[in-house]
């Protein structure tokens, strides 16, 4: 993928794609942790399938 920022303002991009990124990354875990409250068997069979998912998986 081609560089769309020139030399200068590539770092202070990046920087702004990390911060903007790590927020992301919270809400995310922040409404994955809401929906578990509010849906506890939802989200049981979901820790359930993620397990079998590691059981399963081969390094």
């Amino acid at each position: 993928m081609p560089d769309r920022n020139n030399a200068q303002g590539s770092r202070e991009t990046d920087a702004e794609r990390r911060r903007r990124r790590a927020q992301f990354l919270r809400e995310l875990t922040e409404a994955r942790e809401l929906r578990d409250r509010v849906k506890p068997r939802r989200a049981r069979a979901a820790r359930m399938r993620q397990a079998m998912r590691m059981r399963t998986f081969r390094w």
